[in-house]
């Protein structure tokens, strides 16, 4: 029999509530398929499965907050037999009529009158029921009340933990990381030209943003220098298993996510740009999936169309680089001994000196550089 744990979406994630189960006892489940909705400090997300079996017995309930790691459910693995499933877990009971559930009828005046089962939802949202007006006979509070205000105070909770999260993430980074960083400003004379040119007889879904290009010009980079491509675990290295790139994405209502493209550097640029543009589409609606939050060997964070010339980025442990790409704009620049304008992009890269040293960062930048002068290439 296999457990099932809550799986860590990140170093920011230290619990998650289940949303929704997509999976019931008995069903037949296989790897990669989604299996429940987890509600994250960041998203609510697709959480898939890992092992190919058959749902034995689902051990937490619908609205249940559990910390990563907890076993979620069992499955039996394949062959395996046991005389009888159990049942998902009895989700908590509706309300029943209101007449019933008036509590304290000598509460004071100055009390709302509640019903038990509003009570126990607003203690699960920390909502203050003396704020709430009630809409029920006799003004009590219901659970319709108390789950109105919940979604009122959604957002502002949602960005407060967010925020929590990454401010944890961020301060472990620079307490246990010894960065250190490089910075190159590289021309794209060449790679604008193509790209003009590619666009230009490309169907609208075939065209390539500068930003998919510049991804796979790091993938590529990576494949030749794979030290900054792994994580820091256990005082040692270990390389990643395949280039994974976390893609930073600001979200609508405020924060981050950074998940991830996977085996960029194996992929045209059509594909990138076409797997980029959904990961970003489907990061601003909330439908992520657990591997895109769990599985990023390595960070790029572009914050050109901020305005920004370079980005001075932190790590996100356990990975061990981040690489920052600035506004790409025209500079003035000596060709062939020429001066003349140029279009540049300002690239940076955040290292962990316990996984690799400044020359090698240094080779990294240059690879990136000299991949990037042979678009054509990529």
């Amino acid at each position: 029999m296999i457990e099932f744990d809550l799986p860590s979406l990140g170093a920011d994630m230290d619990e998650g509530t289940l949303l929704e189960w997509k999976i019931h006892p008995g069903d037949k489940v296989h790897r990669g398929q989604v299996i429940a909705v987890v509600d994250t400090a960041k998203a609510a997300v697709e959480v898939e499965c890992w092992h190919d079996g058959t749902v034995f017995e689902l051990l937490i309930g619908v609205g249940t907050k559990v910390p990563v790691g907890t076993p979620i459910a069992t499955l039996l693995e394949p062959g395996e037999t046991l005389p009888s499933v159990r049942p998902t877990p009895t989700p908590a009971p509706v309300e029943t009529p209101v007449t019933a559930l008036i509590e304290g009828t000598m509460a004071s005046a100055s009390r709302p009158r509640v019903s038990p089962a509003a009570r126990k939802r607003a203690a699960e949202l920390s909502i203050n029921l003396d704020e709430l007006k009630g809409s029920g006979p006799q003004g009590v509070v219901t659970l319709e009340d108390v789950e109105d205000a919940g979604r009122q105070a959604e957002p502002t909770d949602r960005n407060r933990a967010m925020r929590h999260a990454i401010a944890v993430a961020m301060s472990r980074s620079k307490r246990e990381i010894p960065h250190y960083y490089l910075f190159e400003t590289i021309p794209l004379g060449n790679a604008m030209a193509w790209l003009q040119a590619h666009n230009a007889q490309s169907k609208p879904q075939q065209r390539v943003l500068p930003s998919a290009l510049l991804l796979k010009a790091v993938a590529v980079a990576l494949r030749e220098l794979p030290q900054l491509n792994g994580f820091w675990k256990n005082n040692a290295f270990q390389p990643a298993t395949g280039i994974h790139l976390g893609v930073a994405i600001t979200l609508r209502q405020g924060g981050l996510v950074a998940p991830a493209l996977h085996d960029v550097a194996d992929k045209t640029l059509t594909q990138v740009m076409s797997e980029l543009a959904s990961l970003v589409e489907r990061a601003r609606n909330g439908s992520l999936r657990s591997s895109e939050l769990s599985d990023a060997s390595v960070t790029v964070t572009q914050l050109g169309d901020q305005g920004v010339d370079s980005v001075l980025g932190v790590i996100y442990p356990p990975q061990v680089a981040l690489i920052g790409f600035g506004r790409i704009c025209e500079r003035p620049w000596v060709r062939d001994g020429q001066l003349c304008v140029m279009p540049t992009v300002v690239t940076s890269l955040a290292a962990d000196h316990r996984a690799s040293d400044g020359h090698y960062g240094a080779r990294f930048l240059g690879e990136v550089r000299r991949v990037l002068q042979t678009p054509e290439n990529l």
